[in-house]
């Protein structure tokens, strides 16, 4: 028994009276004391405050042939069997009502993944504002009798403020934190995209500067996401938790072009553009409320869940100066950049020209092709979270990071480059459709690989790793779509596949030479 319960109490509880509001329980068997608390009668653990429970804080009033076991622990509970709930409501009460804040509690939801579901729907509503314009083209170009080339003009005027803030956002998350930068974005895209009806109305100048807007909030997304992630996710949970943000893009993809024909249907096509900006309100008010950019900011995460982040993560310390003599210098950063690039080529080209792919090639309509769109950003969904969920798996087993980012981005490449080299051999539609779902499967695992290693190998530096990398990745694009309609206009399909496949296999031996997954710059 406690000395610091009346002796009164303890009386009763040996003597099997009445059950107290404070009966405290010592000794027992090996079973019965282990973990963190106690196990009532009634199956239920409760918590017990380890300061009570230290030095000449306890004193034992029980008599030695009682501790040493002459009668088990539970023949007392059996005496107040039918007051287990008062037992625990009152242990509770002594227990709890002054615990230490911040002492995580059994059930509560880790605050790190509420930062990641947060960020995953953050990147839901970027693809859903980006793709839109894909499908709302069609009825506005009839409208205002755009012709192709301007259409393509449009179409591009979305690149050119993507790229001025990939490393500007990268800076910025570095330096003030992410979530005021990923926020600014989400708003500045939101305001944008419910803007596009009114710019268009009032000229094609005026449509092209909101969309050169609405890449500049878009472009600042990812370097800061990547910043705020590098300060909450462990390493041993970088890669699912990447894998899961990313796939909010693919989501938001099939997202936008499900609910795009409907809405333009049913209430024309400014109500896509209206309906989708309108939620980034929404996200923003929930993210002002909920989100910090460090764990260290947050006044109601746990203790338990705070150290462990901090142990494995990156200090929450804001960045003054960008060392980019040091940045540039290392070998890992330009295999970074030079993969990224490799990467973003095939799949830019695959998402760009793939509706043409089928309505020229496997001689789909309209409708059939826009359908079978939707299957590669599924297969990516589900593949990247699988790739994630295997890559974190094999850190927590003891495999080094490094091993673990190459045999992902390996993957990330090559299934590509087979299931590609596979098209110019194959007649059948339906094995096409596949090989290219395939393709777009495997590359997903690239989250796990490329993605994931900027937090691996400068973790303060996240967001400017990324917004370089991501600079290349988005020329990549650029220049690849443009490449492709020039190969179509003098060569043929397989050319284009041919270049991607060699571009996969050059990326392939680049990561694996000169890749890591140490951590290179402090």
């Amino acid at each position: 028994m406690l000395r610091l319960l009346p002796l009164s109490l303890s009386t009763q509880c040996r003597s099997g009276g009445p059950p107290p509001h404070r009966c405290f329980v010592d000794g027992g068997s090996p079973s019965q004391r282990a973990g963190p608390g106690l196990l009532a009668n009634n199956g239920v653990r409760v918590r017990v405050r380890r300061r009570a429970l230290r030095g000449a804080d306890v004193q034992p009033d029980t008599p030695p042939s009682r501790r040493d076991g002459d009668k088990p622990l539970h023949a007392d509970a059996e005496q107040v069997e039918g007051s287990g709930v008062e037992l625990l409501d009152s242990v509770r009460k002594l227990l709890l009502e002054d615990a230490e804040p911040g002492v995580e509690e059994q059930g509560q939801f880790p605050k790190r993944w509420a930062i990641v579901f947060l960020c995953f729907s953050a990147f839901l509503l970027c693809n859903m504002d980006r793709v839109n314009m894909s499908i709302a083209i069609m009825p506005m170009s009839a409208e205002y009798g755009w012709n192709p080339q301007t259409v393509g003009l449009i179409q591009s005027s979305f690149f050119w403020g993507y790229l001025l803030t990939q490393i500007a956002g990268g800076i910025w998350a570095d330096k003030v934190g992410g979530k005021t930068v990923l926020g600014f974005g989400v708003i500045w895209w939101s305001v944008a995209t419910a803007l596009t009806p009114v710019a268009a109305k009032l000229g094609l100048p005026f449509l092209l500067v909101v969309r050169a807007f609405m890449g500049i909030g878009e472009g600042v997304a990812m370097p800061a996401m990547n910043n705020i992630l590098s300060k909450w996710v462990p390493v041993s949970e970088r890669s699912r938790s990447l894998a899961l943000v990313y796939s909010g893009m693919y989501l938001g993809s099939v997202t936008g072009l499900a609910f795009s024909p409907f809405l333009i249907h049913k209430f024309g096509w400014p109500s896509v553009f209206y309906s989708f900006g309108s939620l980034g309100t929404v996200w923003f008010a929930t993210w002002a409320a909920k989100a910090y950019s460090t764990p260290l900011e947050d006044p109601r995460i746990s203790a338990e869940e705070k150290k462990l982040i901090i142990s494995q993560t990156t200090s929450g310390e804001p960045v003054t100066t960008i060392p980019w003599g040091v940045i540039l210098s290392k070998p890992p950063v330009w295999a970074l950049i030079a993969c990224h690039f490799c990467h973003n080529w095939g799949t830019f080209i695959l998402l760009t020209w793939m509706p043409t792919y089928y309505n020229q090639v496997l001689k789909f309509n309209l409708t059939e092709s826009s359908l079978f769109c939707v299957l590669p950003w599924l297969t990516m969904a589900i593949s990247a979270n699988v790739g994630g969920w295997i890559a974190d798996t094999l850190v927590s087993r003891g495999t080094s990071v490094t091993t673990v980012r190459k045999i992902m981005q390996s993957i990330g490449f090559l299934g590509p480059a087979f299931f590609l080299s596979q098209l110019s051999h194959i007649d059948s539609p339906a094995l096409a459709v596949l090989c290219m779902a395939c393709s777009q499967g495997s590359d997903a695992f690239s989250q796990s690989g490329l993605y994931s290693n900027h937090q691996d190998i400068g973790p303060r530096y996240a967001g400017v790793l990324l917004g370089l990398s991501n600079t290349a990745g988005v020329l990549a694009g650029v220049f690849g779509t443009a490449a492709t309609g020039y190969i179509l206009q003098h060569g043929s399909w397989d050319d284009v596949f041919k270049l991607s496949v060699t571009l996969y296999l050059v990326g392939t031996v680049i990561w694996n030479l000169f890749s890591t997954g140490e951590k290179i710059i402090d």
